[in-house]
């Protein structure tokens, strides 16, 4: 009876009794994949994050900041519905600033935003695909949903893509979460069961330039709310289970004008070989523990190695058949683990094809940002 009446005071409908709504301000903390969150009232609609008001946390709690200069600023910078609060509440994406109006240095927003407006860059109108994996885990041993305790499931094969209680767990909030982020304005294009039993797939795009991280960060943020009332946790480790099992990505699909226009498939060739180049600087930024998943033996190359090739499915970069036969389109880098940064990958690879230049042909130079 209690949790009943419970459920009816969380969903209570507040638009006829105040013109009030509820802001819920996230951001990124201080791990780079902890996603924080607080609320606060506003007096009534806002639909342009910069009419919101700037607010502040205490970075100390956060690893963002010192006990003995504690504050850090929330920039807001994207609306999206409200899901769980639902009416005209809102879920804010924010980005952190010290009080002098310096990005922090775990503000990798600042940055994409920077390289987003360069008018090179915008003038290729620069769309991305992020293909989000992620393990479901029981609660109190982190151990993979479904999966017996302490034990192991039958080997891949029947799991991918499957229906059945003896091979799809956790279909409920995946569903939930498709649901929820269509709800909240987030251009999420699928969702899929993946290889290892436990692990879903969901694909955020195409969204053009800093926007794609901040659907990416707010659809992580849905999932672990999501989760969190299911009682599993979510893990976004890009290697779970040691052994034969599939690692978790984040592929990155990605196109720039040039290359969705005729006669796009040589600007693809000369993008994916500068993305060569600059292999080590690429998997550095793309995600921690990055090196237990790219072993060349699941469908992944190498971590020192970089490879690419038509519908390829063991290549650093993939390009897909269509795309060859259309010679035009948008290639796939497969190489961001499920826990990099979205804002850090899609800026670097804007960066990366659009504005560097490899400097006398060695291709370790820096970018020179022209």
């Amino acid at each position: 009876m209690s949790s009943s009446l419970l459920t009816d005071l969380v969903n209570l409908d507040l638009s006829e009794s105040t013109d009030k709504v509820i802001a819920e301000y996230i951001w990124v903390g201080g791990t780079g994949m902890d996603v924080r969150s607080k609320a606060r009232t506003l007096s009534g609609p806002v639909d342009d994050p910069s009419k919101l008001p700037k607010w502040n946390f205490d970075g100390s709690s956060t690893g963002q900041a010192t006990g003995d200069d504690s504050e850090v600023i929330l920039h807001p910078q994207a609306i999206f519905r409200d899901p769980f609060r639902k009416g005209k509440n809102i879920l804010v994406m924010c980005d952190c600033y010290a009080p002098n109006g310096e990005p922090i240095p775990t503000n990798n927003r600042y940055n994409a935003a920077r390289i987003f407006s360069h008018p090179d860059v915008k003038a290729e109108e620069p769309w991305y695909g992020i293909e989000q994996e992620y393990t479901l885990l029981q609660k109190h041993i982190n151990w993979p949903l479904g999966w017996p305790l302490g034990g192991y499931p039958g080997p891949q094969g029947p799991y991918y893509c499957a229906a059945g209680a003896d091979k799809s767990y956790g279909r409920d909030i995946v569903d939930a979460h498709y649901k929820a982020c269509l709800f909240a304005g987030i251009n999420i294009s699928g969702i899929n069961a993946e290889v290892m039993p436990g692990q879903w797939e969901f694909q955020i795009g195409p969204v053009v330039g800093v926007s794609a991280g901040d659907h990416v960060w707010v659809a992580r943020y849905i999932l672990e709310r999501i989760t969190e009332i299911a009682g599993v946790v979510v893990s976004f480790d890009p290697k779970p289970i040691p052994g034969d099992w599939n690692g978790a990505g984040a592929h990155t699909n990605y196109s720039t004008k040039s290359m969705r226009s005729n006669g796009g498939y040589e600007v693809i060739k000369k993008a994916i070989k500068k993305l060569g180049m600059r292999h080590r600087e690429h998997i550095a930024a793309y995600g921690d523990g990055n090196e237990r998943r790219l072993t060349g033996r699941h469908e992944t190359a190498d971590i020192n190695n970089f490879v690419w090739g038509v519908a390829n499915r063991g290549a650093s970069v993939r390009v897909g058949r269509d795309t060859e036969k259309d010679d035009k389109g948008y290639f796939e880098d497969r190489r961001p683990a499920s826990n990099m940064d979205p804002y850090l990958v899609t800026a670097m690879i804007a960066e990366t094809t659009i504005l560097w230049e490899p400097s006398h042909g060695h291709g370790h130079g820096q970018s020179n940002g022209k």
